[in-house]
């Protein structure tokens, strides 16, 4: 059976099945008390790994967040990213990945989630405009400092993965990957080799529901719902891999985190697998 928790990094373990935090609201009222009330409830299911993101509110996500959980249970990691520039009309957001606002959003993410290190940071994308040994060396500066623990990456090739790990020990790599899409089938593989955790976004395709009469026979065969079915397929997929679908309701959150809980058979895995991917 495979395990349910993973260590990132070779140290900070975590239960496999992880919670986004991205669609959750952060403008005042009651979405917001909603969403805070979702964070919690996250907690206290036993989620041990949340992911935010400056991008997500361009830091009020990382309030709130820090607002609903904050002291942190010891064995919450909030994993979030950096290196994106917010959009200055007319220009819309860009990547940004110049030494100066990387760090800069390192310590915007450091006080707004109100910790005096950012235990897993992941470079939101890499920016082109600028070196890759210039991006990584400057978030290894930060690690030694001691305001990193663990940096990861997200959407990269496997080129860039190699490339980067001749420059950084990389912890984790976040990339668009689900039952339905599996573009980055060679990067998860890349991961598994190297015991590197791979974090899933968007780990349930909002398809699934219709897409395929094999994904809804193996549903009722568990008394399962579509998405609990694709993240158990995913939790089957790799030891290394860390689903983090995300929600703002609590009664969804609830179906998610029991995804864990779901055994699929050897025959049933197989099926869903020989899906083809849209």
């Amino acid at each position: 059976m495979t395990s349910s928790t993973f260590r990132i990094g070779g140290e900070l373990g975590v239960r496999r099945l992880g919670f986004g935090a991205m669609r959750l609201p952060t403008e005042p009222g009651p979405d917001r008390q909603a969403a805070i009330a979702v964070a919690r409830r996250a907690v206290e299911l036993g989620v041990t790994l949340i992911d935010t993101a400056h991008m997500y509110g361009w830091g009020a996500n990382e309030e709130l967040l820090a607002e609903a959980l904050y002291p942190y249970p010891d064995d919450l990691l909030v994993a979030t990213k950096v290196g994106v520039a917010p959009p200055d009309p007319p220009h819309e957001a860009t990547l940004c990945g110049r030494p100066d606002f990387l760090r800069d959003q390192v310590e915007q993410g450091l006080r707004r989630l109100r910790v005096d290190r950012l235990e897993l940071l992941q470079l939101h994308r890499i920016d082109p405009a600028v070196p890759l040994a210039d991006q990584l060396g400057t978030l290894r500066e930060l690690q030694v400092q001691g305001k990193i623990g663990h940096i990861g990456l997200s959407e990269v090739t496997v080129a860039e993965l190699e490339q980067a790990r001749q420059i950084i020990d990389v912890a984790s790599v976040q990339n668009r990957y689900n039952l339905l899409d599996r573009e980055h089938e060679a990067v998860l593989d890349a991961c598994a080799a190297a015991g590197i955790a791979f974090l899933p976004w968007r780990p349930v395709h909002p398809a699934v529901t219709t897409a395929t009469a094999e994904v809804a026979a193996v549903a009722a065969e568990l008394g399962a719902t579509a998405a609990q079915v694709s993240l158990a397929w995913l939790l089957d997929r790799s030891p290394v891999v860390l689903p983090i679908p995300g929600t703002a309701s609590i009664g969804h959150l609830q179906e998610n985190v029991a995804a864990a809980s779901l055994r699929l058979s050897v025959d049933q895995w197989r099926r869903l697998d020989r899906i083809q991917p849209g």
